[in-house]
């Protein structure tokens, strides 16, 4: 005879459908906080682009050519990151070789912002010079800080890979929160581009 005590109850489609990890989660939060400050810094720059004179001269100052290579090469690594995460997912072991170019490519944008800070420093347009310097500094600044926190869990990434027999001991939603957030980074760094280097060809 058939028990109703022991018949499961029957399970929402929304429940299984809205279930989402703590950690991507987390992950998600974080990243939606961190647009909303990068949208205010931007905001900022645009508001104090045009005022106290210096700044849309300052703005000339900017090599877009150099800093579109070095963007090139960031924005290049979310697609070797992508790479890496579909080797992963078949326990390949080019998932640490497109991780390396991953590192690599964000490690040559890294170096790219310190040579431009260096020219521009010489130049004397500096984070104290006007609201331009202020604001342009701080911006990518903020961005570049990112990128590196964004290295470093790359690194750490890699390092688990590579820990011989367990080179794949790093779970899939530890990889993919990472790669949310070094995708974050790259799509801010395109928003940032745009209005700092490219807004004022179309003013």
């Amino acid at each position: 005879m058939h028990n109703p005590a022991s018949a499961k109850a029957p399970v929402h489609p929304l429940d299984t459908n809205l279930k989402i990890d703590r950690n991507i989660l987390g992950m998600a939060l974080f990243i939606a906080s961190e647009s909303i400050f990068f949208l205010l810094l931007i905001l900022a720059y645009v508001n104090f682009h045009n005022q106290y004179g210096t700044g849309a001269m300052a703005a000339w100052h900017l090599d877009v050519f150099k800093t579109g290579m070095f963007s090139i090469a960031l924005f290049a690594s979310s697609f070797t990151l992508w790479l890496a995460e579909k080797a992963h997912a078949r326990q390949s072991g080019l998932a640490i070789f497109w991780m390396l170019v991953t590192i690599a490519l964000g490690t040559i944008f890294i170096a790219g912002q310190a040579i431009e800070y260096a020219g521009l420093i010489q130049e004397n347009l500096t984070i104290s010079r006007d609201m331009f310097g202020s604001t342009f500094f701080t911006l990518t600044g903020f961005h570049g800080f990112h990128v590196i926190v964004g290295l470093i869990l790359l690194s750490i990434a890699l390092f688990i890979m590579t820990r011989g027999k367990h080179q794949h001991e790093i779970t899939d939603v530890g990889l993919t929160c990472v790669s949310m957030y070094w995708h974050f980074v790259d799509v801010v760094w395109v928003a940032v581009f745009s209005v700092v280097y490219l807004w004022r060809f179309v003013q």
